[in-house]
């Protein structure tokens, strides 16, 4: 979740939070949570300083409310803000990273977690640093220097590597109580803090010992990273690498363990290697997840649950014993937990390690629902392995299908290279996917279900599982495979016991728990539940995967390369790139709050391989209006190579009120620039449907008919309008007490709805809203009904 926002909300007119991330304050033996936020402040002469807010949260930061400031720390030029090794520890990818922050008055010690959220924020820290100098003090350098365990033998650059980023800031005053003195700070390599340093390397022999807190290591490739950048050539020679990678790769099969056990909030109390280890060789990879770890409020709005502990323990002492692991990571939400391990021979080929969480519960973003992944380089074979928890009861089928749009829509990955975009699931070679997915048993009483289960009869009893039901008709996992299911249903079963439900809701039996997969050269080995382990009502369940992974001949690499700049020395020339647009002009008709438009065009590039980017117009800050994007805004083209561009618009709550008013139209000229070549410009244009979403209560009070068949300069004179007090004169019929929109939909739930238990409690659907909102622009609420759903 991103907590920026929740600080945003604290600052005053002129600051704006940057980047916020969670960690833990060090001060001896104690621990407290801390938020980060790095603020910015524009200056009247049109510069910027900017300074650390520290807050004090009592659980999840959502809102301001959430949190209270702290102290302020401004970015001057006495910060540093460096990397530092707790005592007796040593440097591997995958660990929590301690910083240690430093000015004239203070010094402070942060535990801040792994992933690509720290990543981003320490990089925006060096850069509001005062001197900050790219070419100087390379933050994507910096950081990767932490993370080279072994020391390779040298290699040339590989089609998937990449880099990333961290540093210090200035800030003078920006509140009263800052916090903060001025400082000078030497440029010089020789009296750099330490985080600016590049770190010596480990012996490989240090990454041997069983599971650590946070431990991986890197591939033997990575050392390449914090080579110098080699511009343009460099991109298409990796651009080609990618093209051939059949030429210099080979498929080598691994051993994939993936288990599933959804714990009912218990403490483990049995042995695990029934599950984890028993009746098989010993696996290459572990990928482990959990459900329900903990279903205390505690852990609902605090990070920190003993239960984490106590089944990671568990997991460790039940993987197989022939042979030893170490653990790459570990990533929680509530109670949604995953567990990555490899054979400690495989470490130093896994890379590019990210962890990443999506929260699809209370108010469709709380974690008590969702999905948690981890994804990482194997070889040369990019995974994702996915984690989730999808929402319960047998009718809330269209609810798991939205949970599942939402893990896939909302789980971005941060790439090392901050200028490329975020991964998402689908952009990998291999993913699979694990957990409590919640699909039932549907047209078919209990006591028919578990006589086909006494007979073992589980084909006929698949026909109607929910799962099965929905990726027929592609509403959810498409492209996905499930092995065949032939043991029995794994939920819902007395707690301690084989015996199914005897509660007072009698729960019919049902494959809650499931593991599937989707990419090329994956062999499923077996595919089961294990009733031995009664301490949950869920029996757990693993896969067993042969998976095919591209791993490089070094030789046949060589050669490839080679060839590749052979091809290049001879390409290259003076030449300017030019491309030709399939489309220069874009309209959209009849654009309407929060429902998205899409147009698109496709960009097909000449002789000369050429960067093109969307940029700024001049005096402007972006390259386009609040509610236009374009998909991908920058990118790289191979000679005689097509991409295809989407212009999305989308108008939120931030954008209506401008464009409901006439301040703003849906009018924008795109900048299209060519590195080394000319500029295209792309007209866009449109007409804004006015809504009642966006627009202000007091403006609305003096709408007496539906805004859609007001005309457009009533709505701007109303939208533009001041808040009318009694006495002022204003010649206005009298307004209404309330909106009639807001009115006619309390009626309706009145009418309608007053029965339903769990009313507001769950986020509406897309759908629904669109239904909703259609209705009440037009005034027509006495029609409206649930639309129907597949």
């Amino acid at each position: 979740m991103d907590q920026s926002v929740a600080i945003q909300e604290t600052l005053a007119e002129g600051e704006y939070c940057v980047i916020a991330v969670q960690g833990v304050l060090c001060e001896g033996d104690s621990r407290q949570s801390r938020l980060l936020g790095l603020v910015r402040y524009r200056l009247e002469h049109g510069g910027q300083e900017h300074a650390l807010f520290l807050y004090t949260h009592r659980r999840m930061a959502i809102t301001g409310d959430d949190v209270s400031l702290d102290q302020i720390v401004p970015v001057s030029r006495d910060f540093t803000l460096k990397e530092v090794s707790p005592d007796g520890e040593i440097y591997i990818l995958g660990s929590d990273v301690t910083v240690q922050l430093d000015t004239a008055a203070l010094s402070l010690v942060f535990q801040l977690p792994f992933g690509s959220q720290t990543r981003m924020f320490l990089h925006e820290v060096a850069r509001a640093c005062p001197g900050f100098d790219s070419a100087t003090r390379d933050p994507e350098f910096l950081w990767l220097s932490r993370y080279r365990c072994a020391e390779p033998e040298p290699k040339l650059p590989t089609p998937r590597d990449c880099n990333s980023a961290p540093g210090g800031s200035n800030f003078d005053g920006l509140r009263p109580n800052g916090k903060g003195l001025p400082m000078d700070q030497n440029s010089s390599d020789q009296d750099k803090p330490e985080s600016l340093q590049p770190r010596q390397n480990k012996s490989k022999s240090q990454i041997t010992d069983m599971v650590r807190s946070s431990t991986i290591t890197v591939s033997d490739k990575a050392h390449i990273l914090s080579m110098q950048k080699f511009g343009l050539r460099d991109t298409i020679v990796k651009s080609h690498l990618l093209q051939k990678e059949e030429d210099y790769t080979y498929i080598q099969n691994f051993r994939f363990f993936v288990g599933t056990y959804n714990v009912n909030g218990q403490s483990p109390k049995e042995c695990l290697r029934p599950w984890l280890s028993e009746g098989i060789e010993a696996p290459d990879v572990y990928c482990v997840g959990f459900q329900e770890l903990d279903l205390s409020k505690e852990a609902f709005f605090f990070h920190d649950t003993p239960k984490e502990e106590e089944w990671f323990k568990a997991v460790s002492e039940g993987l197989h014993p022939d042979a030893k692991y170490a653990k790459v990571k570990l990533i929680r939400l509530v109670g949604i937990m995953l567990l990555l391990y490899v054979k400690q021979e495989h470490a130093a080929y896994i890379s590019e390690v990210e962890a990443e969480t999506v929260g699809t519960g209370i108010m469709g973003r709380m974690g008590n629902k969702g999905g948690v992944a981890i994804r990482f380089q194997f070889h040369n074979t990019s995974i994702c392995v996915v984690n989730s928890h999808l929402a319960a009861h047998t009718e809330e089928n269209a609810r798991r299908n939205q949970d599942y749009k939402d893990i896939c829509s909302r789980m971005q990955f941060y790439q090392l290279d901050p200028s490329l975009p975020p991964l998402t699931i689908s952009k990998h070679d291999v993913i699979l996917w694990l957990g409590d997915l919640n699909y039932r048993i549907e047209n078919m009483d209990v006591e028919k279900v578990k006589k086909l289960i006494e007979e073992k009869d589980f084909q006929t009893l698949y026909e109607y599982d929910q799962l099965k039901i929905q990726v027929d008709k592609k509403t959810v996992f498409e492209g996905f495979t499930e092995g065949e299911l032939t043991f029995q249903p794994t939920y819902k079963y007395d707690t301690g016991s084989d015996d199914w439900d005897t509660s007072e809701k009698c729960r019919a039996p049902a494959w809650c728990d499931r593991i599937l997969w989707k990419g090329k050269n994956i062999t499923q080995l077996s595919y089961q539940s294990h009733m031995a382990l009664k301490t949950s009502d869920h029996k757990p369940v693993h896969s067993l995967f042969d998976i095919g992974v591209r791993v490089i001949n070094d030789e046949l690499y060589r050669k490839t390369l080679e060839e590749i700049v052979r091809s290049l020395d001879k390409m290259e020339n003076a030449n300017i790139p030019s491309v030709s647009l399939s489309k220069r002009e874009f309209c959209f008709q009849n654009v309407k709050y929060m429902q998205l438009q899409v147009e698109s065009f496709t960009i097909h590039n000449g002789q000369v391989p050429c960067h093109f980017e969307f940029i700024n117009k001049p005096d402007e800050e972006s390259y386009c209006k609040q509610w236009l994007n374009a998909n991908p805004s920058r990118g790289f083209l191979l000679p005689d190579s097509d991409i295809e561009i989407e212009l999305e618009l989308f108008v939120n709550k931030t954008t209506a009120t401008k464009l409901n008013s006439g301040e703003d139209k849906i009018e924008d000229i795109l900048v299209l620039h060519l590195d080394r070549g000319k500029d295209y410009f792309l007209p866009v244009s449109g007409n804004y449907l006015p809504s009642c979403f966006g627009s202000p209560i007091h403006t609305l009070c003096y709408m007496r008919e539906p805004i859609l068949d007001l005309p457009l300069e009533t709505i701007s004179k109303l939208t533009l309008m001041p808040i009318q007090t009694e006495g002022n004169g204003s010649q206005l019929e009298r307004p209404l007490e309330i909106p009639k929109e807001l009115w006619m939909m309390v009626d309706y739930l009145y009418r309608n709805a007053v029965q339903q238990e769990d009313l507001f409690q769950q986020p509406g659907l897309r759908s629904e809203f669109e239904h909703i909102r259609d209705y009440l622009d037009t005034g027509m609420i006495d029609n409206l009904s649930a639309p129907s759903i597949p």
